[in-house]
């Protein structure tokens, strides 16, 4: 195709990028369809990304004094952007090695023009653009394979895994041992964080006149094998029906949760239900202290009696001390923070199958512990279930 030598109104050059934009076909065919070199055209997308509000100006579009206006504007804008970055990158300004500037602009060129960035963190852009060119080395490309193995790691922990949980796993796999400062040091570098768990209030009423127990369990967290020492508690979530209310029961045995169960209401009935679900599926035991918080739940007579007819013993907590049922207090932190903040349910079937898929397929046989040695709940419980067996 000729191509004429054209000059272009601001409005015409306006009305091309938003018709490249609208028909989504490839700018080569708009910029034929209009007559224009693809070049020229990619100039006034770039013009229109940079300055959308104003991008043509001194085309006879605008006034001088709105030119100068918008000349100003470009200047505070450029100004924040400098700033922006500084704020980003500022420390890198101290680094001798201009390798970490030339790897920031890499990873920030899609947020910034190349040429800002080089200009900000004081480097060429030619030296930049020889630096990129240059192939990439050994230790480069396995630690953008190592990256992918990270990500895909992170993203299937719902990004509860820290660098510690994925440089263990990782060395499940790799023939040779990865070290955790390089595996941390590439996290840092590409904002992948785990998820920090957040505390939250306690639901039960303590306020009652009914009996409460000893605390015998007096915050002996050890355990030998499965079926010596659980724990208790009741939380909550919010859905657009209504609380869901949440009873669980762990094993302290490699931090296993035994028993669930859910309703919309806080009664008996629901601690009642998750103390018959642990039961059954710890194989009905007999002689295992049940540890939970002072709540009218536990001490009623219903629940007390239940427990006398399995053969457990009763443990409460001090009035007003979380610390005495810690690590059912930590497991909850642990279901709010990695799986269930910031999502919302619309009804209360939805919260339910999201706290099911947590404990049963999560956290009980994929999550990984480091007080159990960084293994399963699931694995650890069922080898010192073994190995009790066999003494």
């Amino acid at each position: 195709m000729v191509y004429m030598n054209k000059s272009y109104s601001a409005e015409f050059k306006m009305e091309a990028v938003k018709r490249l934009d609208k028909t989504g076909e490839p700018m080569s065919k708009v910029a034929a369809d209009l007559g224009v070199k693809p070049t020229t055209m990619q100039g006034w997308v770039n013009k229109y990304r940079k300055s959308p509000k104003a991008p043509f100006i001194g085309s006879g579009h605008l006034s001088p004094e709105d030119e100068k206006l918008h000349k100003l504007e470009k200047e505070n804008r450029d100004l924040k952007e400098e700033n922006d970055i500084l704020k980003k990158a500022g420390s890198l300004l101290r680094e001798k090695p201009q390798i970490k500037r030339f790897l920031f602009i890499k990873a920030n060129r899609m947020n910034y023009h190349i040429a800002k960035l080089c200009m900000v963190l004081s480097v060429s852009r030619s030296s930049y653009y020889a630096w990129e060119k240059r192939p990439e080395s050994m230790r480069s490309q396995a630690n953008s394979l190592l990256l992918k193995e990270i990500s895909d790691i992170h993203v299937k922990s719902k990004k509860v895994y820290g660098s510690t949980k994925i440089t263990r796993i990782l060395n499940t796999k790799s023939k040779s041992p990865i070290n955790h400062k390089r595996v941390e040091h590439i996290m840092s570098e590409n904002g992948i964080k785990s998820k920090v768990s957040k505390k939250f209030i306690a639901t039960t009423n303590s306020n009652h006149k009914l009996p409460v127990a000893e605390n015998i369990l007096n915050r002996d967290f050890s355990v030998d094998k499965p079926n010596e020492k659980m724990v208790s508690d009741i939380t909550y979530l919010w859905t657009d029906e209504g609380w869901l209310y949440i009873a669980g029961i762990l094993d302290l045995c490699g931090q296993k949760i035994v028993g669930l169960s859910m309703s919309e209401r806080m009664t008996k009935d629901l601690v009642i239900d998750a103390l018959n679900s642990a039961y059954l599926r710890a194989g009905k035991p007999s002689n295992v202290i049940l540890h939970s918080d002072r709540g009218s739940q536990y001490c009623s007579y219903d629940y007390q009696n239940l427990i006398k007819k399995y053969g457990f013993t009763c443990s409460m907590s001090r009035k007003g001390n979380c610390w005495d049922n810690a690590p059912m207090e930590s497991f909850w932190g642990k279901l709010k923070c990695e799986w269930l903040y910031g999502t919302h349910f619309r009804t209360r079937e939805e919260a339910r199958a999201a706290v099911f898929e947590y404990v049963e397929v999560f956290y009980n046989r994929q999550r990984i512990h480091a007080s159990n040695g960084y293994v399963t709940p699931e694995d650890y419980y069922n080898k010192a279930n073994r190995k009790a067996k066999v003494a």
